[in-house]
């Protein structure tokens, strides 16, 4: 059953060196305030997971916690360039970082092949494309029903996923609504799992097309409001744009988002917005 804790020990007791970690969350909901955490406890040699990888793994990578991404989109909504993935990708600072990309299709099918226990999904969206040449984890093969040449991709089975979500009840049950994404596979498909929710509540009631994580599912829950921000939580933030215009300046240059790491990440309370 979920262990409710706070969000700097959810963290300790989840996220080891040389982890492979998941942190979903689609336009909203995204756990900023966790991977926060995750840079100030000195995590090292992560291998992260994420389908859109934005703002939160730009500010992880640059910190040095990254030595891997497996993602299928990157880069800062409706603004441009993650700059410190590019740094890393580009001249290996803070560190080298390899990367493994998918399609959003690709990805979110490997989540559902962890989630439902299988080792690997299948489907059309790869044929034709270089990347079944480039990625390890993606392997053309034949139906053995209509000799039909498919493409299978390996099952995403993380150490640790990471999610926010907007309330949970005093048991450990988790619910959100809205955008949801891949949060609840994602969660589904790992060992253990840390989610940071707006409020907890007595009773969780019932919302249309809302997703409710049952306690057993679920390793630790912290409660952290407003830890999605500068994303938001539906009913409960709003998304601050200003944020990621002004990411754009603070990313490009190494020792702007070295002080803004030690100001904002660094030297701020576990759950506080930066």
């Amino acid at each position: 059953m979920a262990e409710i804790v706070s969000l700097e020990e959810a963290i300790r007791s989840a996220v080891r060196d040389g982890d492979t970690v998941a942190m979903e969350g689609f336009t909203h909901l995204i756990p900023f305030a966790a991977g926060h955490e995750v840079i100030r406890q000195g995590r090292r040699d992560l291998t992260l997971i994420r389908m859109t990888p934005d703002l939160i793994y730009d500010q992880l990578i640059g910190a040095g916690c990254a030595r891997k991404l497996v993602f299928s989109w990157g880069g800062n909504p409706g603004v441009g360039s993650l700059h410190r993935f590019r740094d890393a990708v580009e001249h290996g600072w803070p560190r080298p970082l390899e990367i493994e990309e998918h399609s959003h299709a690709g990805m979110a099918n490997r989540y559902v092949a962890g989630a439902a226990g299988l080792p690997f999904a299948v489907l059309r969206g790869y044929n034709g494309t270089g990347l079944v040449s480039q990625t390890a984890t993606i392997r053309q093969i034949t139906c053995p029903f209509t000799g039909e040449r498919l493409t299978a991709v390996a099952a995403v089975r993380p150490d640790v996923t990471v999610i926010h979500a907007q309330r949970a009840d005093r048991d450990g049950n988790v619910q959100l609504w809205g955008i949801t994404g891949v949060q609840k596979e994602a969660v589904l498909s790992a060992q253990r799992s840390v989610v940071t929710v707006e409020e907890i509540v007595a009773t969780l009631d019932a919302r249309p097309n809302a997703v409710v994580l049952p306690s057993w599912a679920v390793s630790y829950v912290a409660r952290v409001p407003n830890g999605a921000h500068p994303s938001y939580a539906l009913d409960y933030t709003v998304r601050d744009n200003d944020y990621y215009v002004a990411w754009d300046a603070i990313a490009r240059d190494r020792e702007t988002f070295g002080r803004w790491l030690d100001e904002n990440v660094h030297h701020a309370t576990a759950g506080s917005p930066a």
